[in-house]
């Protein structure tokens, strides 16, 4: 059982990943390494869902605890997908004398060397974003102190992956915000292009390049550009749109 020195430095060592160049990958395969050497299971992995709220495997701590993450997912079977679905530790200490509760996956772990599994939701609030799997070779229970910790390391997982996904966001708006901005310069320079060569108001000219966009079905800030880069036929004396 760690002490409060031992799990205060590992907490420090994966909140020292939440920076600018967080990598998710690292800081989730970091974290299952910990649970491995600190909280008495033998290997760890986590399940997180994708934009389509599919669970995907992300981490594992060994080739045997990936392998059945993988067969548990592809048989849809297993304390990892009910952790996530309830929302609530689903917990089987021992897993042979409980192979009805999940045939195929009681079976599989077994094979795998796996005796008991420990599934902690990752969740904030109400949002639950994948779970946290424990595996164990033999049949045990987690003491009190220990399911605290683990579940603690499952609660900075949780923050660690939605802040990245709140900063993603934030950055997908302010590039969307920029581009909309530019393209907005451009459009107003391309009106006064046209309404000049054509001789006609600056709310004749917006016209006639919106009408042009969706007859040639094409976006109206790359209208603008080809009239701006000359590569248009929209202004030009012989053309008829106007």
């Amino acid at each position: 059982m760690p002490n409060d020195q031992e799990m205060a430095r590992v907490f420090v060592q994966l909140a020292d990943t939440l920076v600018d160049d967080f990598d998710v990958f690292e800081f989730l395969h970091r974290l299952t390494e910990r649970c491995t050497q600190l909280l008495g299971v033998d290997a760890a992995g986590i399940l997180l869902t994708d934009q389509h709220d599919h669970l995907r495997l992300i981490a594992a701590s060994s080739e045997r605890a990936r392998l059945l993450e993988l067969f548990q997912l592809q048989s849809d079977q297993g304390p990892c997908l009910d952790a996530f679905a309830s929302g609530n530790p689903v917990t089987s200490t021992d897993l042979p004398a409980e192979a009805g509760r999940w045939p195929k996956f009681a079976a599989a772990a077994q094979r795998s060397g796996f005796a008991a599994v420990h599934a902690l939701p990752m969740r904030l609030r109400h949002q639950t974003v994948g779970a946290l799997n424990l595996f164990s070779a033999r049949p045990q229970a987690l003491d009190e102190e220990t399911t605290t910790f683990a579940q603690a390391f499952a609660d900075i997982a949780t923050i660690g992956l939605l802040h990245h996904r709140a900063a993603r966001h934030q950055e997908l708006l302010s590039e969307q915000l920029q581009f909309a901005l530019n393209s907005r310069v451009i459009i107003e320079q391309a009106k006064g292009m046209l309404a000049e060569r054509a001789g006609i108001s600056v709310d004749e000219a917006f016209t006639a390049l919106r009408d042009h966009a969706r007859r040639t079905n094409t976006k109206l800030p790359d209208a603008a550009t080809a009239i701006l880069n000359g590569t248009s036929p929209l202004g030009s004396p012989t053309n008829q749109d106007i």
